[in-house]
Protein backbone atom coordinates (compact mmCIF):
# COMPACT_ATOMS: atom_id res chain seq x y z
CA UNK A 1 0.00 0.00 0.00
CA UNK A 2 1.68 3.05 -0.92
CA UNK A 3 1.98 5.98 1.94
CA UNK A 4 -0.10 9.04 1.01
CA UNK A 5 0.95 12.09 2.78
CA UNK A 6 -1.08 15.49 3.27
CA UNK A 7 0.71 19.15 2.81
CA UNK A 8 -0.82 21.89 4.65
CA UNK A 9 0.91 24.41 2.81
CA UNK A 10 1.04 28.16 4.22
CA UNK A 11 2.16 31.49 3.52
CA UNK A 12 1.82 30.61 -0.71
CA UNK A 13 1.17 33.22 -2.73
CA UNK A 14 -2.40 33.57 -3.75
CA UNK A 15 -3.76 33.07 -7.10
CA UNK A 16 -5.29 35.54 -9.09
CA UNK A 17 -7.25 35.26 -12.59
CA UNK A 18 -7.29 39.03 -13.39
CA UNK A 19 -10.60 39.54 -11.94
CA UNK A 20 -11.47 41.49 -8.75
CA UNK A 21 -13.37 39.21 -6.85
CA UNK A 22 -11.35 37.87 -3.48
CA UNK A 23 -13.00 34.82 -2.21
CA UNK A 24 -11.66 35.08 1.10
CA UNK A 25 -13.38 38.43 1.64
CA UNK A 26 -16.09 39.89 -1.16
CA UNK A 27 -19.50 37.51 -0.73
CA UNK A 28 -21.43 36.49 -3.64
CA UNK A 29 -23.46 33.52 -4.43
CA UNK A 30 -24.35 31.74 -7.60
CA UNK A 31 -27.40 31.82 -9.19
CA UNK A 32 -29.22 30.83 -12.03
CA UNK A 33 -29.68 33.87 -14.54
CA UNK A 34 -32.12 32.15 -16.85
CA UNK A 35 -29.51 31.13 -20.01
CA UNK A 36 -28.93 27.56 -21.15
CA UNK A 37 -26.01 25.31 -19.41
CA UNK A 38 -24.14 22.89 -22.20
CA UNK A 39 -25.75 19.28 -21.12
CA UNK A 40 -25.30 16.05 -22.31
CA UNK A 41 -22.59 15.92 -24.76
CA UNK A 42 -19.60 18.59 -24.86
CA UNK A 43 -17.39 18.54 -27.96
CA UNK A 44 -14.39 20.12 -27.38
CA UNK A 45 -11.66 21.13 -30.50
CA UNK A 46 -8.53 21.51 -29.05
CA UNK A 47 -6.12 23.93 -30.87
CA UNK A 48 -2.50 23.79 -30.06
CA UNK A 49 -1.38 27.46 -31.19
CA UNK A 50 2.28 28.44 -31.68
CA UNK A 51 5.56 26.59 -32.68
CA UNK A 52 7.44 26.08 -29.69
CA UNK A 53 4.94 23.69 -28.76
CA UNK A 54 5.73 20.96 -25.67
CA UNK A 55 4.26 17.54 -25.83
CA UNK A 56 4.26 16.90 -22.21
CA UNK A 57 1.96 20.12 -21.55
CA UNK A 58 -0.65 18.76 -24.76
CA UNK A 59 -0.93 15.48 -23.41
CA UNK A 60 -1.39 16.58 -19.77
CA UNK A 61 -4.21 18.59 -20.60
CA UNK A 62 -5.31 15.67 -23.12
CA UNK A 63 -5.25 13.01 -20.40
CA UNK A 64 -7.54 15.53 -18.03
CA UNK A 65 -10.22 15.80 -20.22
CA UNK A 66 -10.24 12.24 -20.60
CA UNK A 67 -10.45 12.08 -16.80
CA UNK A 68 -13.14 13.40 -16.68
CA UNK A 69 -16.03 11.20 -17.15
CA UNK A 70 -13.87 8.29 -15.84
CA UNK A 71 -14.65 6.56 -12.47
CA UNK A 72 -11.32 4.57 -11.44
CA UNK A 73 -12.69 1.92 -9.19
CA UNK A 74 -9.27 1.05 -7.87
CA UNK A 75 -8.74 4.41 -6.92
CA UNK A 76 -12.26 4.60 -5.11
CA UNK A 77 -10.87 1.72 -2.98
CA UNK A 78 -8.09 3.23 -1.91
CA UNK A 79 -10.05 6.49 -0.47
CA UNK A 80 -8.30 8.74 -3.12
CA UNK A 81 -10.16 11.67 -4.28
CA UNK A 82 -10.97 11.53 -8.27
CA UNK A 83 -11.20 13.86 -11.08
CA UNK A 84 -14.52 12.18 -11.76
CA UNK A 85 -15.71 12.91 -8.54
CA UNK A 86 -14.72 16.79 -9.54
CA UNK A 87 -16.68 16.65 -12.49
CA UNK A 88 -19.95 15.25 -10.84
CA UNK A 89 -20.64 18.60 -9.03
CA UNK A 90 -20.33 20.18 -12.43
CA UNK A 91 -23.37 17.94 -13.75
CA UNK A 92 -24.63 18.35 -9.82
CA UNK A 93 -25.48 22.10 -11.50
CA UNK A 94 -28.48 20.66 -13.61
CA UNK A 95 -30.61 20.15 -10.71
CA UNK A 96 -30.33 23.82 -9.88
CA UNK A 97 -32.07 24.58 -13.03
CA UNK A 98 -35.30 25.57 -12.77
CA UNK A 99 -37.82 23.08 -14.21
CA UNK A 100 -35.21 20.60 -14.29
CA UNK A 101 -36.43 16.69 -13.40
CA UNK A 102 -35.80 15.29 -9.95
CA UNK A 103 -33.31 12.14 -9.42
CA UNK A 104 -30.05 11.78 -10.25
CA UNK A 105 -28.33 14.38 -12.46
CA UNK A 106 -27.47 13.17 -16.19
CA UNK A 107 -23.67 12.64 -17.30
CA UNK A 108 -22.21 15.89 -18.88
CA UNK A 109 -19.89 13.60 -21.35
CA UNK A 110 -16.77 15.75 -22.60
CA UNK A 111 -14.97 14.16 -25.54
CA UNK A 112 -11.98 16.30 -27.87
CA UNK A 113 -12.43 14.12 -30.57
CA UNK A 114 -10.66 17.16 -33.07
CA UNK A 115 -7.61 18.23 -32.39
CA UNK A 116 -5.01 21.13 -34.40
CA UNK A 117 -1.83 21.82 -34.16
CA UNK A 118 -1.14 25.15 -35.90
CA UNK A 119 1.58 27.40 -36.63
CA UNK A 120 1.04 31.14 -35.09
CA UNK A 121 0.29 32.60 -38.50
CA UNK A 122 -2.65 34.87 -37.29
CA UNK A 123 0.65 36.47 -34.93
CA UNK A 124 2.27 35.81 -31.58
CA UNK A 125 -0.47 37.94 -29.52
CA UNK A 126 -4.12 36.54 -29.30
CA UNK A 127 -6.33 39.35 -29.22
CA UNK A 128 -10.32 38.68 -28.45
CA UNK A 129 -11.07 41.56 -30.36
CA UNK A 130 -8.99 40.10 -33.72
CA UNK A 131 -7.00 37.57 -33.53
CA UNK A 132 -8.99 34.81 -31.57
CA UNK A 133 -11.81 34.97 -33.71
CA UNK A 134 -9.90 34.84 -37.12
CA UNK A 135 -8.48 31.56 -35.56
CA UNK A 136 -11.71 29.85 -34.46
CA UNK A 137 -13.06 31.27 -37.94
CA UNK A 138 -10.03 29.28 -39.68
CA UNK A 139 -9.73 26.25 -38.07
CA UNK A 140 -13.36 25.31 -36.96
CA UNK A 141 -14.89 26.23 -40.58
CA UNK A 142 -17.87 27.13 -39.24
CA UNK A 143 -18.69 24.08 -37.06
CA UNK A 144 -21.35 25.51 -34.38
CA UNK A 145 -20.97 22.27 -32.51
CA UNK A 146 -17.72 22.35 -31.15
CA UNK A 147 -16.43 24.52 -28.18
CA UNK A 148 -12.67 25.39 -29.27
CA UNK A 149 -10.16 25.64 -26.90
CA UNK A 150 -7.00 27.48 -27.54
CA UNK A 151 -4.10 26.66 -26.00
CA UNK A 152 -0.82 28.41 -26.86
CA UNK A 153 2.86 27.27 -26.95
CA UNK A 154 5.39 29.35 -25.07
CA UNK A 155 5.98 31.12 -27.89
CA UNK A 156 2.41 33.02 -27.83
CA UNK A 157 1.55 35.94 -25.82
CA UNK A 158 -2.25 35.81 -24.71
CA UNK A 159 -3.59 39.24 -23.99
CA UNK A 160 -4.55 39.79 -20.52
CA UNK A 161 -2.03 37.02 -19.26
CA UNK A 162 0.56 39.22 -17.58
CA UNK A 163 -2.36 40.90 -15.60
CA UNK A 164 -3.27 37.22 -14.04
CA UNK A 165 -5.83 36.16 -16.54
CA UNK A 166 -4.11 32.13 -16.82
CA UNK A 167 -7.59 31.41 -18.75
CA UNK A 168 -10.35 32.81 -20.27
CA UNK A 169 -14.03 32.22 -21.60
CA UNK A 170 -15.27 34.37 -24.69
CA UNK A 171 -18.08 33.71 -27.78
CA UNK A 172 -17.36 34.06 -31.14
CA UNK A 173 -20.37 34.33 -33.23
CA UNK A 174 -22.69 33.36 -30.64
CA UNK A 175 -20.18 29.93 -30.12
CA UNK A 176 -18.55 29.61 -26.32
CA UNK A 177 -14.67 29.15 -26.53
CA UNK A 178 -11.73 29.06 -24.17
CA UNK A 179 -8.14 30.26 -24.43
CA UNK A 180 -4.96 28.90 -22.14
CA UNK A 181 -2.35 30.80 -21.77
CA UNK A 182 1.43 29.29 -21.58
CA UNK A 183 3.13 30.18 -18.16
CA UNK A 184 6.19 28.56 -19.16
CA UNK A 185 8.12 31.52 -20.06
CA UNK A 186 5.55 34.45 -19.87
CA UNK A 187 4.35 35.80 -15.94
CA UNK A 188 4.91 32.18 -14.61
CA UNK A 189 4.67 34.45 -11.39
CA UNK A 190 1.49 35.61 -12.31
CA UNK A 191 -0.01 31.95 -13.65
CA UNK A 192 2.61 29.47 -12.35
CA UNK A 193 1.51 29.53 -9.27
CA UNK A 194 1.27 27.60 -7.19
CA UNK A 195 3.96 25.91 -8.84
CA UNK A 196 5.80 29.00 -9.48
CA UNK A 197 6.67 31.72 -6.63
CA UNK A 198 4.27 34.64 -7.23
CA UNK A 199 5.51 38.02 -8.47
CA UNK A 200 3.72 39.48 -5.12
CA UNK A 201 1.96 38.60 -2.15
CA UNK A 202 3.30 36.64 1.17
CA UNK A 203 6.28 34.25 -0.20
CA UNK A 204 5.95 30.88 1.37
CA UNK A 205 6.44 27.22 0.44
CA UNK A 206 5.73 26.21 -3.42
CA UNK A 207 3.44 23.52 -3.99
CA UNK A 208 5.35 20.88 -6.56
CA UNK A 209 4.10 20.11 -10.11
CA UNK A 210 1.96 16.67 -9.86
CA UNK A 211 3.50 15.71 -13.09
CA UNK A 212 6.89 17.07 -12.44
CA UNK A 213 5.67 19.76 -15.37
CA UNK A 214 5.15 23.17 -14.11
CA UNK A 215 3.78 25.18 -17.03
CA UNK A 216 1.52 21.73 -18.20
CA UNK A 217 0.15 21.54 -14.53
CA UNK A 218 -0.48 25.08 -13.93
CA UNK A 219 -2.41 25.06 -17.50
CA UNK A 220 -4.50 22.41 -16.19
CA UNK A 221 -5.89 24.36 -13.19
CA UNK A 222 -6.56 27.50 -15.83
CA UNK A 223 -8.05 25.16 -18.25
CA UNK A 224 -10.32 23.37 -15.64
CA UNK A 225 -11.27 26.56 -14.17
CA UNK A 226 -12.32 27.86 -17.62
CA UNK A 227 -14.07 24.85 -18.31
CA UNK A 228 -16.62 24.98 -15.44
CA UNK A 229 -17.22 28.32 -16.31
CA UNK A 230 -17.87 27.99 -20.07
CA UNK A 231 -20.25 24.74 -19.47
CA UNK A 232 -22.18 26.53 -16.70
CA UNK A 233 -22.91 29.72 -18.81
CA UNK A 234 -21.37 29.95 -22.06
CA UNK A 235 -23.50 32.58 -23.30
CA UNK A 236 -22.58 34.55 -19.95
CA UNK A 237 -26.70 34.07 -19.11
CA UNK A 238 -26.16 30.72 -16.98
CA UNK A 239 -24.87 30.60 -13.56
CA UNK A 240 -22.62 33.30 -12.21
CA UNK A 241 -22.36 35.61 -9.31
CA UNK A 242 -21.87 39.56 -9.17
CA UNK A 243 -23.59 40.42 -12.07
CA UNK A 244 -23.44 40.74 -15.82
CA UNK A 245 -20.94 43.64 -16.14
CA UNK A 246 -18.75 41.59 -14.11
CA UNK A 247 -19.80 37.99 -13.45
CA UNK A 248 -17.86 35.69 -11.53
CA UNK A 249 -18.15 31.89 -12.71
CA UNK A 250 -18.35 28.98 -10.00
CA UNK A 251 -14.58 28.14 -10.51
CA UNK A 252 -13.51 32.21 -10.45
CA UNK A 253 -15.30 33.04 -6.83
CA UNK A 254 -13.27 30.01 -5.63
CA UNK A 255 -10.09 30.78 -6.96
CA UNK A 256 -6.56 29.81 -5.13
CA UNK A 257 -8.64 27.28 -3.17
CA UNK A 258 -7.64 23.98 -3.79
CA UNK A 259 -8.30 21.80 -0.35
CA UNK A 260 -9.64 22.51 3.39
CA UNK A 261 -8.06 24.82 5.31
CA UNK A 262 -7.49 27.31 2.54
CA UNK A 263 -6.77 31.10 3.66
CA UNK A 264 -5.42 34.09 1.52
CA UNK A 265 -1.93 32.70 0.77
CA UNK A 266 -2.41 29.29 1.97
CA UNK A 267 -3.80 26.67 -0.93
CA UNK A 268 -5.49 24.26 1.69
CA UNK A 269 -4.84 20.93 2.74
CA UNK A 270 -2.84 18.76 -0.90
CA UNK A 271 -2.01 14.98 -1.04
CA UNK A 272 1.77 14.68 -1.65
CA UNK A 273 2.98 11.39 -3.60
CA UNK A 274 5.80 10.19 -1.96
CA UNK A 275 7.60 9.08 -5.13
CA UNK A 276 7.43 11.45 -6.91
CA UNK A 277 7.32 14.74 -4.40
CA UNK A 278 4.07 15.76 -6.53
CA UNK A 279 1.35 17.57 -4.99
CA UNK A 280 -2.45 16.97 -5.96
CA UNK A 281 -6.06 16.55 -5.15
CA UNK A 282 -7.65 14.44 -7.56
CA UNK A 283 -6.33 11.07 -9.60
CA UNK A 284 -7.29 10.91 -13.08
CA UNK A 285 -6.76 8.74 -16.06
CA UNK A 286 -4.47 6.27 -16.65
CA UNK A 287 -3.73 6.98 -12.79
CA UNK A 288 -2.52 10.59 -13.11
CA UNK A 289 -2.42 13.06 -10.54
CA UNK A 290 -4.02 16.73 -10.97
CA UNK A 291 -4.50 19.81 -9.06
CA UNK A 292 -7.92 20.86 -9.75
CA UNK A 293 -9.66 24.08 -8.53
CA UNK A 294 -12.14 24.44 -5.87
CA UNK A 295 -15.68 24.77 -7.70
CA UNK A 296 -18.78 26.81 -6.05
CA UNK A 297 -20.93 23.81 -4.19
CA UNK A 298 -24.67 24.98 -5.12
CA UNK A 299 -26.09 22.66 -2.39
CA UNK A 300 -23.59 23.75 0.57
CA UNK A 301 -23.02 27.62 -0.86
CA UNK A 302 -19.36 27.27 -0.39
CA UNK A 303 -15.93 26.66 -2.27
CA UNK A 304 -15.39 23.01 -2.66
CA UNK A 305 -12.95 20.07 -4.32
CA UNK A 306 -12.68 16.37 -3.85
CA UNK A 307 -10.39 16.99 -0.63
CA UNK A 308 -13.64 18.14 1.41
CA UNK A 309 -16.37 16.82 2.67
CA UNK A 310 -19.90 17.99 1.10
CA UNK A 311 -19.59 16.69 -2.39
CA UNK A 312 -22.40 15.09 -3.93
CA UNK A 313 -21.46 11.62 -2.91
CA UNK A 314 -21.71 12.52 0.53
Amino acid sequence: MIAYLFLLLSLAPSLSYGVSFDPFTDKTEITHHGGPILTREVNLMLIFYGDDREDGQKNLIRNFIKSLNEDRGATKEKGLPQVSTWWKMVEAYQAAVPGANAGKPPVIKVIADKQKITSPKYGKVLTAQEIIPNLIKDVTQGDNKVIPVIVAAKDVTVQGLCAGKCADKGIVDDNAYIVVGNPETECPGACGWPFNEADSGPKGPILKPPNQNMPGDAMVVAFAGALVDTILSPHNTGFFGGNEFEPYGPATVCRGIFGEGASPGNPGKVLTDPKTGGNYNAVGNEGKEFLVPAIWNPKTKSCWTPMMKGGTDD
